[in-house]
């Protein structure tokens, strides 16, 4: 019981820095659960409590949700996201981790570069990318820094980024869950875990729109380059 209030109010704080950069909170959640549950029963709970997370930033900021992109990112994703949950138990993500982390530094200088050439992302590169994102998130514990210069790209910032980043989100996360459920990994207390930490995620997501309306641009932007830092520095930190 003292495990489950500890990690409620773990995930409300992480609601809060996911709700303002749009990532981060499985970054801060991982770690905790793996240690305390296992990766078997971390990698679940994460899903059911990172798509409850998504649902509070979709409610926060729904008026300024860009549907469109939305919907050419997630057609491609949310298939990539069940052959990636299917092939989770059969391949090594070590690799893989590598090559996210080089990718997320990056895009630090890379999102820069975009912003200041002018150029944007455009549906059919967002569909792309989905498929690719899609993928990774099916069998890789955290790939929320990726997707975040993929929006960010398409020239969103703000409330636009964090509601249409989570939209898309809450759509492959409910592909990977899918498969799960199939696979009968969402037991009866992998489920509790995953509602508890995911209504904190929830809370804090709705908590952090009165932060996001007083960030000023360059901040937002800074703390996005932190996130990437930090998810770079995870990948590599998870490996064997």
């Amino acid at each position: 019981m003292i495990a489950l209030l500890f990690l409620f109010f773990l995930a409300l704080g992480a609601g809060v820095l996911s709700g303002v950069v749009g990532t981060g909170s499985s970054l801060i959640m991982l770690p905790v659960l793996v240690t305390l549950y296992g990766p078997r029963i971390a990698v679940p709970v994460m899903a059911i409590a990172s798509l409850f997370g998504n649902i509070g930033r979709v409610i926060a900021w729904w008026h300024e949700i860009r549907w469109r992109p939305v919907f050419a990112y997630s057609l491609a994703g949310v298939p990539a996201a069940v052959l990636g949950a299917h092939t989770l138990l059969t391949i090594s993500p070590a690799t893989v981790d590598v090559f996210l982390a080089a990718f997320f530094l990056a895009m630090i200088p890379l999102r820069r570069l975009i912003r200041r050439s002018n150029l944007h992302l455009n549906l059919w590169h967002m569909s792309l990318a989905g498929a690719i994102v899609g993928f990774l998130t099916g069998f890789v514990l955290s790939t929320g820094p990726l997707s975040v210069p993929v929006f960010t790209g398409y020239g969103m910032s703000g409330g636009a980024f964090l509601g249409s980043e989570a939209a898309s989100a809450i759509l492959l996360y409910a592909g990977k869950l899918g498969t799960f459920g199939v696979s009968g990994v969402l037991v009866p207390s992998v489920i509790a875990r995953g509602l508890a930490i995911g209504i904190a995620l929830l809370a804090g997501s709705m908590i952090a729109k009165r932060l996001v309306q007083r960030l000023q641009m360059h901040t937002f932007e800074l703390l996005i380059d932190v996130v990437l830092v930090a998810g770079a520095a995870g990948m590599i930190l998870s490996l064997k």
